[in-house]
């Protein structure tokens, strides 16, 4: 058993593989403590010829699994996951890197902590990466007040009994969300999450080739990885403020951008699919407690998600972004309590 297995999912990865695989072999932790498990999914760019070349060349212990296209990341991950043995786990994508310290700080956090998931510093290459949750290192965050809850990627230390004991693996039925999915099981049935925060552990890199699929596919599978990620929340956390801090990231992650501007740029049909299809999640999961931890835009936005109206959203995303918004967001929910008043029975209205 080695400390970590560095599970690497490839699809059309060259050239970009090349400094991934760099990145492994020069960590600091040393390449008698890690392993390194590759799947080739089914690449035709010279992907798998260079990935047995390096497990050939590499003092790295490589395993290299090539197979035919599974059309998603999470069938490759799950297939390294079947055949890693360190007692740490970690999801490297074959298009970004390593910082050099990257796995020692990661491993020493959590054997320091006794935590099960280690989140590290990631920063953007050639795109954006999220920046709220590296404040400061923490030992044990707290998955309901700090940001951490914002970062579900699978680019994160998991420990591997964890992950055994509950037979945790990757949704293949997802086209996208399914890393999210599976990164709050962990938070949430773990022991313990850390944060790696003073030094840069992923780089996150932009592909300037087109190949890079990040947020590709229909609209209709992001309302799909909301409501799957809402009901896990829901299993695992009973109604509450926890819940509801934890609910805010589906809510302002997956749905919200389904319905800023971008809506004035479609037609009414995909509006009125939008909302059809947000209409379960608002009644089962939008709540006051949830709201109030929403800026005044966006929870305006979604007051007009919730109440079924898509003219009032429309006249929201036009309003000028001037400190007039909050005093605009107030109106629009006055005037949606109002009527939501007059059509309740025996509801008295001012004349």
């Amino acid at each position: 058993m080695c400390d970590v297995s560095v599970i690497i999912g490839a699809y059309e990865a060259m050239p970009y593989l090349v400094r991934c695989l760099e990145s492994v072999e020069t960590q600091t932790i040393g390449a008698d403590r890690i392993e390194i498990v590759a799947v080739d999914d089914g690449s035709t760019d010279g992907t798998g010829e260079y990935l047995e070349e390096f497990a050939a060349a590499s003092k790295i212990r490589t395993r290299v699994l090539r197979q035919t296209n599974s059309g998603g990341p999470g069938g490759p991950r799950n297939v390294g996951l079947s055949l890693a043995r360190g007692r740490y786990v970690f999801f490297l994508d074959a298009d970004d890197y390593l910082g050099e310290e990257a796995l020692e700080r990661l491993v020493a956090m959590a054997d320091r902590a006794g935590t099960d998931v280690v989140l590290g510093r990631v920063e953007g290459v050639n795109r954006n990466a999220a920046k709220s949750m590296w404040d400061q290192n923490l030992e044990h965050a707290d998955i309901h007040t700090s940001n951490v809850k914002f970062t579900l990627s699978a680019q994160k230390l998991f420990r591997r009994e964890l992950l055994a004991r509950l037979d945790m693996r990757f949704d293949e039925t997802m086209r996208t969300g399914e890393d999210a999915l599976f990164t709050m099981e962990a938070y949430l049935r773990g022991d313990g999450v850390s944060v790696v925060a003073d030094y840069t552990c992923y780089y996150l890199v932009g592909r300037d080739d087109g190949k890079h699929v990040t947020k590709s596919g229909s609209y209709t599978l992001r309302f799909d990885s909301a409501r799957r990620l809402m009901e896990l929340i829901a299993a695992h956390e009973p109604p509450g403020a926890r819940r509801d801090q934890l609910m805010i990231r589906p809510f302002a992650v997956t749905l919200l951008p389904q319905f800023g501007p971008v809506v004035l740029r479609q037609s009414e049909e995909i509006l009125h699919h939008k909302m059809d299809l947000a209409a379960p999640l608002m009644e089962a999961y939008w709540t006051p407690g949830v709201a109030r931890r929403l800026g005044a835009r966006d929870r305006q936005r979604l007051t007009c998600v919730a109440e079924g109206r898509p003219d009032l959203l429309k006249a929201a995303l036009l309003a000028p972004d001037a400190p007039r918004k909050v005093s605009f967001a107030r109106r629009v929910v006055r005037r949606l309590r109002r009527e939501v008043r007059r059509r309740r029975p025996g509801t008295r209205t001012a004349a």
